[in-house]
């Protein structure tokens, strides 16, 4: 276990293909924010496990899923919503944390979501492994 951590830290340092976003303040309570990341986080469960798996093995590239890790370095929690026609979910993700989530490949994304009264919005077309930094 301690070796796919290890290998997940290393991954994460050397995929520099991310983007940190610094995005304009909205209009938005930080209270709010706290509150979904705490709803949100009751039922989400976590796919660490799966997304180091898929990580740290070979896969094929038939594979329907890929990854997608979001590293918060900001100092406030949020939450992330991942969408596109057949997909949407909800990650909370800690200050300071990383999440993670196995998505279906090469399909266009919509991810946002609200960092320290910062929004951050893209859309991308997602085809293998895709890592994102945010802060604030």
């Amino acid at each position: 276990m301690k070796k796919l951590l290890i290998g997940f830290v290393i991954f994460m340092v050397l995929n520099s293909c991310g983007t940190t976003y610094n995005n304009y303040p909205v209009k938005s309570s930080p209270s709010n924010t706290e509150r979904e990341y705490h709803e949100v986080l009751k039922t989400y469960k976590s796919e660490t496990a799966e997304v180091l798996t898929y990580l740290l093995n070979e896969t094929s590239p038939n594979d329907p899923k890929t990854a997608l890790t979001v590293e918060n370095t900001s100092r406030c929690n949020m939450v992330l919503t991942v969408s596109s026609n057949n997909y949407y979910k909800k990650i909370p993700i800690g200050a300071g944390k990383i999440g993670s989530v196995m998505i279906p490949k090469n399909q266009t994304y919509k991810l946002s979501g609200m960092v320290c009264q910062s929004a951050y919005q893209t859309s991308k077309f997602i085809t293998s492994a895709y890592s994102i930094k945010l802060s604030n």
